[in-house]
């Protein structure tokens, strides 16, 4: 079965530090899915699971149009204007609910290896929930940190997925 991510209901966090300070960002308008086999909601390991997940990165924001529009710029939205992940692989873990997720991430017109953990769960029975995080450096991508006055970014970015998919009926 296949279910949809809810692009107003699906979010993406990104966390950065600085010399300055710590800046936050979020973007909705995720799409993707995730199809394979569920059991009480849990995923069924027996038919391997496929996810993917698009972020358009102009929808990111950290409430800064200055920062904001410095990735942008930096990122080059024009030319590479989504982010990319998919699963190639999936791995129970020993806590229920609990996978490790193989697979690759495009960004910035790069695509690299990825893997993290994720949690699926079904609140309900309408609404699939899956959460994750892992942090990625961004020179991995071809991305250099920005500089902004006094401000001097880190290269490590912790990203947060928080993906819900209304489950078909």
């Amino acid at each position: 079965m296949t279910e949809r991510f809810s692009p107003t209901r699906s979010k993406i966090g990104i966390e950065a530090s600085s010399s300055v300070h710590p800046i936050h960002g979020e973007a909705d308008g995720v799409t993707g899915y995730i199809e394979g086999a569920f059991t009480g909601g849990l995923l069924d390991l027996a038919t391997t699971p496929r996810m993917r997940l698009e972020l358009p990165v102009a929808r990111l924001r950290s409430g800064n149009a200055l920062y904001d529009g410095e990735l942008r710029r930096r990122v080059d939205v024009r030319a590479h204007p989504h982010v990319v992940g998919e699963a190639t692989d999936v791995t129970a873990l020993p806590d229920p609910g609990r996978y490790l997720v193989r697979g690759r991430l495009s960004f910035h017109g790069v695509t690299r290896p990825a893997e993290g953990e994720i949690t699926v769960s079904a609140p309900d029975d309408h609404t699939l929930l899956i959460e994750g995080e892992q942090s990625f450096d961004i020179r991995d991508y071809g991305l250099q940190p920005p500089r902004l006055l006094m401000l001097r970014l880190h290269p490590t970015v912790h990203v947060r997925i928080h993906l819900i998919a209304d489950r078909e009926r």
